[in-house]
């Protein structure tokens, strides 16, 4: 028998709130019939979107007085801000009544109220985000996305234990081809960070592939791609950035005149295709791992469509008993290393 699956969900938090948070999740409990959402936040507001929706059994209200605002500082949301709508859904991983946590609230905010209260995974320093980019081989998972500016090896070498173990629960392989993203595939080439990583990686029971360039994470040969925070933001919004700078350009390509406008009706199903591969809608949910629990980050500005993606990603970590994997995979390592 499946075992069913609770995932609380913020419906205060992001660009748009309940009025994307409700949709998304009365669309989902339609189409997976083993999970179950608890939409947490002002009662009053969730139950102007649920428009006579039933609530009770798959889905339910928890609410929560307070809401964090995208510019509300990490600190102030952990002093002063006890019973937001992201608060109360964290609180209900730490309780046991949800099995994870889905918000497209203030990253900052959430990052720093899932590990106040959900706490580190033993022998794990920093949380990191993962997700995943499109690339040639359909997509790579690459962290850390923005939670870690400055890393020492130690960290790499954690969030490398930590992707693989998480790629290898949602995507279903056994052993993921891990990277570390450098200037060059050269090992005379990087920062002393990465070089010292590079020496743990090789002599751990990781899948390691070794150093790969920028170019590669788009291309065929990893499947996890590992960096500090700053530079793996920097490269994921590139890409969101290039994305839309090639679709600007088609369009305005096509739209040149007549015969332009004809080529491009001709064209239009490729077209749909590409823009439907490269839609980071299809990417939403970020997950922060290295807690002790799961809780994803939705984009912000996210649609309905896209927050069902993320709250999908959360259904899969949870059926993939993430948590556990990666605690006993680090634990691995560590007496590997003893030894």
């Amino acid at each position: 028998m499946t075992k069913r699956i609770t995932i609380s969900l913020d419906a205060m938090g992001g660009d748009f709130g309940a009025e994307v948070v409700v949709p998304a999740a009365l669309n989902f409990i339609k189409n997976e019939p083993d999970v179950d959402l608890i939409l947490v936040g002002r009662e009053e507001i969730i139950k102007q979107h649920l428009k006579g929706a039933e609530i009770g059994g798959r889905l339910r209200i928890q609410h929560a007085s307070e809401e964090v605002a995208m510019d509300d500082s990490p600190s102030k949301v952990l002093r002063t801000k006890k019973d937001s709508s992201m608060r109360v859904a964290i609180n209900l991983v730490k309780e046991g009544s949800a099995d994870a946590c889905v918000s497209a609230g203030n990253t900052g905010a959430l990052m720093a109220t899932a590990r106040f209260v959900l706490k580190m995974l033993p022998h794990i320093d920093r949380p990191a985000i993962i997700a995943s980019v499109p690339s040639i081989a359909g997509h790579t998972w690459m962290l850390d996305l923005g939670a870690n500016v400055d890393c020492n090896s130690d960290h790499l070498f954690q969030f490398a234990v930590m992707g693989s173990e998480l790629v290898s629960a949602v995507e279903n392989i056994e052993a993921p081809r891990v990277a570390l993203l450098n200037i060059g595939h050269e090992e005379i080439k990087g920062n002393e960070q990465v070089k010292m990583a590079h020496e743990k990686l090789e002599n751990s029971s990781l899948n390691y592939i070794g150093y790969v360039e920028g170019d590669s994470v788009y291309k065929e040969g990893a499947d996890v791609v590992v960096t500090d925070g700053f530079v793996g933001n920097v490269s994921l919004k590139s890409c969101e950035g290039v994305a839309t700078m090639i679709t600007h350009y088609l369009k305005r390509a096509f739209n040149r005149n007549f015969f332009t406008k004809m080529i491009g009706f001709i064209t239009l199903p490729i077209l749909k295709n590409f823009r439907c591969f490269i839609d980071p809608r299809r990417y939403n949910g970020a997950s922060l791992i290295g807690l002790r629990g799961i809780v994803v980050k939705s984009h912000g500005g996210a649609d309905q469509l896209a927050f069902e993606n993320a709250i999908q990603f959360a259904k899969k970590e949870v059926a993939g008993d993430v948590s556990r994997r990666i605690a006993s995979r680090v634990e691995e390592q560590l007496n590997m290393a003893s030894k």
